[in-house]
């Protein structure tokens, strides 16, 4: 019987994207591996948000699959305290990795860290590397890093660990089709497009009834983090919007105080920040409001990434405010209707394309059928079985 060792740093019940995408991956990669295959996940405990508790075991058996969650200490989503969490992560799964031989190792990163983790009990083991890209971590560092003789010390490292990871990788998955130029210098791996999609609890939702109420309200729910930018767009939106309209945000993260801070400046009171809470619960708080809201901040670095966010509010039938650039802003412009779409922080823009909206809902039967995770993740599990052969040195 051959063993695979999956690597992901969030699994349900945590919150996040990386959460629900690999554990319905997983899933899938233990039905089509039974009878060839047993699994090993190595995770962690719920992290996610240090306003957001949920219980979960240590250790849990599912037939050929087994998910053993790690501990780590509870972070704030600053630099210093993820990098304590992510250590213990790679300390914990070393220990317990070096204890069994396996036939392949996969990784969902969108850190890197846990690539390179992969990528070390891999090479030591000799086995196929496959590697799941979220994100581009080198790219983003070169936009989050402020302190210039920081970047000047950690960008070449980063970029010396990452040539190591992906000239090792004999498959690389890209989740957004704005990272292909990007790993154009990496030929050595196979590589594929599978995206994020569309979870089952999103495919039959009831039809959102009129809303005729005075009082338009727009929802944001997700990480309040740099990378979402919220600080920039949302408080000045809400002052121009006026009474008319209402932001409610769902959610925590590192950039929360910079957002409450700008919403102090502005004199705002048409904007609401709540916890984060179970997605059984944010579907419910999603059918309550008429507007969804995607945003990112305006950096270089995400003009090729495609949020998790477009395919989950895509199986709504209520309208879309997007503020995305690149690669993003394409594909909702040519895959989602019934969407306002402006670049990042554009107050200006979003507010004169809100006020000159007419309000309707339209179901995206075309986009649910073609980004169905079921049918993504069922194609992407057999490209990994691919890789069961045997234990080769690839390099």
């Amino acid at each position: 019987m051959k063993r695979i060792l999956y690597l992901t740093f969030y699994f349900e019940p945590d919150l996040s994207a990386g959460s629900f995408r690999n554990t319905s991956l997983v899933r899938e990669l233990a039905r089509q591996a039974q009878g060839k295959a047993v699994i090993d996940v190595f995770t962690t405990m719920p992290n996610r948000y240090s306003t957001f508790e949920a219980e979960a075991s240590a250790r849990e058996n599912h037939g050929n699959c087994t998910v053993r969650r790690i501990a780590v200490p509870l972070h704030h989503n600053g630099m210093t305290d993820q990098v304590l969490a992510y250590r213990t992560y790679y300390s914990k799964v070393r220990q317990l990795a070096g204890k069994r031989k396996y036939d392949l190792v996969v990784v969902s990163s969108s850190r890197f860290f846990s690539a390179y983790l992969g990528y070390s009990i891999a090479k030591k083991q000799g086995i196929p590397l496959y590697l799941d890209i979220r994100d581009i971590f080198y790219d983003t560092m070169k936009e989050v890093l402020k302190n210039k003789l920081i970047k000047i010390s950690v960008l070449p490292f980063l970029k010396q660990i990452e040539r190591k990871v992906f000239n090792y990788a004999a498959h690389i998955n890209l989740i957004s089709g704005g990272f292909k130029s990007y790993f154009q210098e990496y030929s050595k791996a196979c590589y594929s497009n599978f995206p994020n999609g569309i979870d089952d609890v999103f495919l039959d939702l009831p039809s959102s009834g009129q809303n005729h109420n005075a009082k338009r309200t727009i929802m944001y729910a997700g990480n309040i983090g740099e990378g979402q930018g919220l600080h920039k767009i949302i408080p000045g939106a809400a002052k121009a919007l006026g009474p008319g309209f209402s932001f409610i945000i769902i959610g925590d993260g590192g950039a929360k105080q910079k957002l409450l801070e700008a919403i102090r400046q502005k004199g705002v009171t048409n904007v609401s920040i709540l916890p984060p809470v179970p997605r059984k619960e944010l579907l419910e708080k999603y059918q309550m409001a008429d507007f969804l809201m995607i945003h990112l901040n305006d950096y270089e670095a995400f003009k090729k990434v495609l949020p998790s966010k477009v395919f989950e509010l895509g199986a709504f039938d209520k309208p879309i405010i997007a503020g995305v650039a690149g690669f993003a802003h394409q594909f909702i412009k040519n895959n989602i209707t019934n969407r306002i779409l402006f670049m990042p922080g554009d107050v200006r823009e979003m507010v004169s394309l809100l006020k000159n909206y007419t309000y309707k809902n339209e179901k995206r039967t075309a986009f649910i059928e073609q980004f169905n995770r079921s049918n993504i993740n069922r194609e992407m599990a057999q490209s990994m079985l691919k890789y069961l052969g045997g234990r080769i040195d690839i390099h």
